[in-house]
């Protein structure tokens, strides 16, 4: 058995459990996210606003993963909508 199998087979109930717990408390994990997002935004007066939506919204998504894994649906992250074509004059 290779180094691989073993972290895979050690690691696999703690994944499993990580996963209960987030559909569990996804409610409560997706508050935290917000509030700390909203208090560091407030901290650094909107400097790294981007930043910090970019990075909540990226943790969301894991936490969602998370949540859904065993269930089947998960679904992929939305692709930005096409950008419409420019009007010709």
């Amino acid at each position: 058995m290779g180094l691989m199998d073993n972290l895979k087979a050690k690691f696999g109930p703690a994944k499993d459990k990580v996963s209960d717990l987030a559909q569990q408390h996804g409610g409560k994990i997706t508050h935290g996210i917000d509030k700390a997002a909203k208090v560091v935004d407030e901290r650094t007066k909107g400097k790294y606003s981007d930043q910090i939506q970019t990075g909540s919204g990226k943790a969301k998504g894991a936490m969602d993963r998370l949540a859904h894994k065993d269930d089947g649906t998960t679904t992929p992250p939305s692709a930005p909508p096409p950008s419409a074509p420019p009007s010709a004059p």
